[in-house]
């Protein structure tokens, strides 16, 4: 699913959305002519296809055994609904002759389904995991946590507008935008700077998050708090570099990888601290059995 929306980013930013000009096939063939762009286009179908086969096979098994679809099998649903959704968007972004509105939708989809994927995998993956050591969950870390990961996806659907819309270089400088330090928000450029304010306040609040999960009992979860301000420093550095570049498709590309790994990696830590009993009711429960 990750190496599917990266492609998906390489088909956009090679001008190959239209290389296949008919869905399902490509050029009315299964196998179509041996050309650049048309294999991108031709090889985003293919994953496509790979990956609606794992995620049926993933969800038929689930629902066939009733431990399983107990636990997951709303989620399970879940998936299926977006992937139908997903293929429906990617069949109208090549009938609507690449809308953006599609586009964007498709991108804000596709990481729905990945976050879904994903979530789906930590619970199985927490149901037949060992016992880990007590830790607790401080308070309000959760909802800032909840909040940090919706952010991080509006902002890499933010940055797939600013992609679609051709909106990448209207500003071609930095960290002005046509010299100016804050231009008026309409039209191209109102896209184009409110991505970039975006990124600057997820790294902010990116910065938050990592100091308030060195309070965190849990290891893992406080292990994550640099590496997740880290890698946004570097996706700002990666969107800086598109300005001065002239945003070539290999560094797009990269930008939305960095993008997706960045709102995988807030969301594990979110499951995880979420999986954590809260420090108050532990300690209530402490102070009732002391008392009694």
């Amino acid at each position: 699913m990750f190496c599917l929306i990266v492609v998906g980013s390489i088909v956009r930013t090679t001008g190959s959305g239209l290389a296949c000009p008919d869905w399902p096939l490509c050029h009315g063939r299964l196998i179509p002519p041996f050309q650049f762009n048309v294999m991108i286009e031709w090889l985003h179908r293919l994953l496509a296809l790979i990956v609606s086969l794992l995620l049926a096979a993933t969800v038929g098994w689930t629902l066939a055994h009733r431990a399983t679809r107990a636990r997951l099998g709303g989620l399970a649903i879940v998936m299926v609904m977006l992937l139908a959704a997903q293929v429906v968007l990617g069949a109208l972004t090549v009938w609507k002759l690449l809308d953006p509105s599609v586009v964007g939708g498709h991108l804000a989809v596709a990481l729905l389904l990945f976050s879904s994927v994903l979530a789906f995998t930590l619970i199985a993956d927490r149901e037949s995991a060992t016992a880990r050591p007590v830790a607790t969950r401080p308070p309000g870390l959760l909802p800032w946590l909840a909040g940090a990961t919706f952010l991080t996806w509006v902002q890499c659907v933010l940055g797939g507008m600013v992609s679609t819309q051709h909106a990448g270089l209207v500003c071609p400088d930095w960290p002005t935008c046509n010299g100016q330090w804050f231009p008026a928000l309409a039209g191209l450029v109102g896209v184009h700077m409110i991505h970039r304010f975006g990124a600057y306040a997820l790294t902010a609040i990116m910065l938050v998050t990592a100091i308030r999960l060195r309070g965190v009992d849990d290891e893992a979860a406080r292990f994550a708090g640099p590496p997740l301000l880290s890698l946004t420093v570097g996706q700002v550095v990666l969107g800086v570099s598109n300005i001065v570049l002239g945003t070539p498709w290999w560094l797009s590309a990269g930008h939305l990888a960095l993008a997706s790994a960045i709102l995988g990696l807030i969301l594990t830590v979110t499951f995880r601290i979420a999986t954590l009993p809260a420090r108050e009711r532990v300690a209530t429960g402490a102070a009732l059995r002391t008392g009694s």
